[in-house]
């Protein structure tokens, strides 16, 4: 095979890989098949199979969430060494280049689930029966939850509706405008709003409350700030979620998909994989990458402690929140706590490479899970995509930053204060954003939003050593996609 026929290969893996077939997930199991458009797409179960295969993507993100935190200021790359997934290393000292395996991961993952999602849309009248408007309205969100993932990472990406990108199509795409992208997925989401029910009838489908909030943060991404803060503001008065008392339960097994739950990706530990497929496995794969090195002690599975919070990090909590100990693991603490344990053993670890003493407590390996295939690629844990926390504090910024209420913005901030067990900010104007920026820090530190935060806030050059205006805003176009396309896409800026 020569090398123009190796690359247009690797493209139809990138784009085209799993259009249809599907792995089981918590709600349903789908025997992979391999079908067409002329055999499929005549019941409603098959419409139900493909958006089951369509969903399938979302499992892959935990890399999106893990370098999401590495890129920002929260974490460090950790691993065992320096040169331990180069990929991951590269992110964290913000030298990534074109070729980086990670990125290549997000771009071939986050396009085989827009494949998925537009296999759907392309024969969408095929088949009149009940309920098909809820799986349109559901395809519509998964669309726009993975081309908001794409441009978030790469700016202008190739954009497709209501079709898939086929092999050959390679020759004539090309990067669409953010702009553009942008306003499509507003429009898949207004679609979804107006079609999906309140409650599904599985946990884990989406449904109209998530659509809202995925709309809130994308036009907050886009500064349309009073825009945004109508949409936040009908979410948060439909009474539908609130936030648990206990920070603490949110992140164990039995507080999955919880009332403060908007949209959680679904997980399970009962179908393994390997690290030749990590996109394949059920399970929360950045769960075991965050854990602790060679751990012995209760509680807790040994990891390969990646992402570890930093000391400025943990230092940046208020005394007496009660997220600290919770969201980020001080393991020389909690090993002087457990000094009893094994007889007097006590609890023991290896420190790997940028070892901080912290953990990412939030997604961390728990003892007790069946772990079926390699306990490091299929932990149970959901990743909470969407928490009603989060709505209050985009709400909050939008009414600041949009000409709205700073008493509303007010109440919504303190509100997440208040479960934190911290008193009340009665800042006003800039010092209220200010004040909205580390809420938005503390609450949501581990879950992958901090690197995005700071870019779209523009706070990124001061915060994140390294970090270069004008061309770390977006990570670099994978270099064999360029080369796919014969080189007419330019590549990101300073790349």
């Amino acid at each position: 095979m020569n090398t123009a026929q190796f690359l247009r290969s690797v493209f139809a893996f990138c784009l085209v890989v799993f259009c249809f077939a599907a792995c089981s997930d918590d709600f349903v199991n789908v025997d992979s098949e391999d079908q067409n458009s002329e055999n499929f797409f005549n019941t409603e179960e098959d419409y139900q199979a493909a958006l089951i295969a369509a969903y399938d993507l979302l499992q892959s993100s935990y890399i999106n969430v893990m370098l999401g935190e590495i890129a920002s200021n929260n974490t460090l790359a950790g691993g065992e060494s320096a040169i331990d997934v180069p990929g991951i290393q590269e992110i964290d000292d913000m030298r990534h280049t074109p070729i980086n395996r990670q990125l290549q991961d997000i771009w071939a993952w986050m396009y085989a689930g827009v494949n998925r999602a537009n296999f759907i849309m392309e024969f969408k009248d095929n088949l009149e029966f009940s309920g098909k408007d809820n799986v349109l309205g559901q395809t519509t969100f998964l669309r726009a939850y993975y081309y908001f993932e794409l441009v978030k990472f790469f700016g202008d990406v190739p954009f497709a509706v209501d079709q898939r990108i086929l092999f050959g199509d390679e020759a004539t795409i090309e990067r669409t405008p953010v702009a553009t992208i942008y306003a499509q997925i507003e429009d898949d989401l207004e679609f979804s709003i107006a079609n999906l029910p309140v409650v599904q009838d599985v946990p884990g489908r989406v449904t109209r409350g998530a659509a809202q909030a995925l709309l809130g943060r994308v036009l907050l991404f886009q500064n349309k700030f009073s825009e945004a803060r109508v949409v936040l503001d009908d979410l948060i008065a439909t009474g539908t979620y609130s936030l648990v008392a206990d920070f603490a339960e949110i992140w164990e097994n039995e507080g999955e998909n919880g009332p403060e739950s908007v949209f959680e990706i679904q997980y399970t530990d009962v179908e393994g994989a390997s690290f030749v497929c990590l996109q394949c496995s059920e399970g929360n794969v950045a769960v075991g990458f965050n854990g602790i090195r060679s751990f012995s002690g209760p509680l807790y599975d040994s990891g390969f402690s990646f992402n570890v919070p930093t000391q400025e990090t943990y230092d940046a909590y208020e005394d007496g929140d009660l997220r600290r100990d919770v969201g980020i693991l001080n393991i020389e603490l909690f090993a002087e706590e457990n000094a009893g344990f094994n007889g007097g053993a006590g609890v023991s670890w290896v420190e790997g490479f940028e070892h901080t003493g912290f953990y990412n407590r939030k997604y961390i390996a728990r003892q007790g899970d069946s772990n079926i295939g390699d306990q490091n690629l299929t932990n149970p844990n959901n990743y909470r995509a969407i928490r009603y926390a989060d709505v209050l504090l985009m709400a909050a910024e939008a009414h600041n930053r949009g000409g709205g209420s700073d008493v509303t913005a007010q109440m919504y901030l303190n509100e997440v204060r208040d479960r934190a067990g911290l008193g009340p900010v009665t800042a006003t104007g800039s010092a209220l954003t200010e004040a909205i920026y580390l809420e938005r820090r503390l609450e949501l530190v581990g879950e992958g939003h901090h690197f995005f935060d700071l870019v779209r806030t523009g706070r990124a050059a001061t915060e994140i050593d390294g970090f270069q205006t004008g061309k770390h805003e977006l990570f670099p176009i994978p270099a064999i996609e360029i080369q796919l396309a014969g080189n007419r896409w330019e590549q990101n800026p300073g790349y």
